[in-house]
């Protein structure tokens, strides 16, 4: 059995969709392309992904894992669309940077993809789960401020040797005042493997505590999130919405983050 690989979700900046991210991935992996997924919380002080999947009062964490009460087998519960996740809860202390690594490594040898939701924080906890990742991916949102806490979260895993797969581009409003997935790049000298535009739908999801790819899955941040999905196991996703593939017929140019997909098909 192939073992299988950690992939750490990390940007330096709260609220640009980081844990909505992890969700939706996780979801679309199992449940359109039938992997073996676990999705972990490593966002010690301010947890949120277990609210986003539907579990308010965790009665074990992450958090009882790094304290040596339990094992991490022992805190993984079952989401009903099949995937697991072990969620956290706060932790006050002062955490080992490199204690999630040890506790968690072996657990590749059950699963094909462990995707772990990062502090935004840069402190130990993003350290900690830089250190446990095989690679990362980095959400970002297409303004300065954004930009410039990513390019210090792209110089901290460069520092630490963790490869770095791609960014997320989040919240895109398709607006003149947007920084361009072209400038982007370029700032942060890594490719954009995902555009995700502005959809009311996502907020929804999170309020009714379901990833969008399971609440809408014909949404159009549904239909993206799956493309990623795809795109990080290899594979390809065909949008299957109608309109979608006459708009295909007359586009002329191939989006970046899609020719970005399709080199890494290809690796």
């Amino acid at each position: 059995m192939t073992k299988g690989k950690i992939i750490g979700i990390i940007s330096l900046k709260g609220g640009v969709g980081k844990t909505t991210t992890v969700a939706n991935l996780g979801a679309a992996l199992s449940t359109e392309f039938n992997k073996k997924i676990l999705v972990i919380d490593a966002n010690f002080s301010a947890p949120n992904l277990g609210l986003h999947l539907g579990l308010v009062n965790p009665e074990v964490t992450i958090h009882d894992v790094l304290l040596n009460r339990v094992n991490a087998n022992e805190a993984i519960y079952q989401h009903e669309a099949g995937f697991h996740f072990i969620p956290a809860a706060y932790i006050s202390r002062q955490i080992n940077p490199f204690a999630l690594k040890k506790k968690i490594s072996y657990l590749k040898d059950y699963y094909d993809i462990i995707l772990i939701d990062s502090s935004p924080c840069l402190n130990d906890e993003m350290l900690s789960a830089m250190v446990a990742s095989d690679e990362l991916l980095v959400v970002t949102s297409p303004d300065y401020p954004t930009l410039s806490t990513t390019l210090r979260a792209v110089k901290l895993a460069k520092q630490k040797r963790t490869p770095i797969t791609g960014m997320i581009i989040n919240r895109v409003r398709n607006k003149k005042f947007e920084l361009s997935i072209e400038d982007i790049e370029k700032a942060a000298g890594v490719p954009v493997l995902s555009v995700l535009r502005e959809d009311i739908k996502v907020p929804e999801s999170v309020y009714y505590t379901t990833p969008v790819t399971l609440y809408n899955q014909k949404a159009s941040s549904a239909i993206e999130f799956k493309k990623l999905a795809a795109s990080l196991i290899g594979e390809t996703y065909k949008d299957p919405r109608i309109f979608q593939k006459v708009k295909d017929i007359f586009k002329k140019n191939i989006s970046t983050e899609n020719v970005n997909r399709m080199l890494m098909q290809n690796d």
